[in-house]
């Protein structure tokens, strides 16, 4: 864990290493990480969020099309 991905108590505030992976596999990794985060919350890129900050939230922000759109 590099310095950048810590805070002063120690504990982990960032995953690059989750860019790509799937959500679910995200969410469990963080969570494990990190058992006192109350709340991981998924978004589309670009949604616009509260900017207040909470040390108990984890907000993962996706953009990518998993299966083909079609209509029906």
């Amino acid at each position: 864990m590099s310095s950048s991905d810590e805070v002063a108590c120690g504990k982990k505030t960032s995953w690059p290493e989750l860019v790509g992976k799937s959500i679910e596999e995200a969410k469990k990794i963080i969570l494990e990480d990190r058992p006192d985060v109350k709340t991981v919350e998924v978004f589309p890129v670009g949604t616009i969020v509260t900017e207040d900050f909470r040390l108990d939230r984890v907000r993962i922000f996706v953009d990518i099309v998993a299966e083909i759109p079609r209509i029906g």
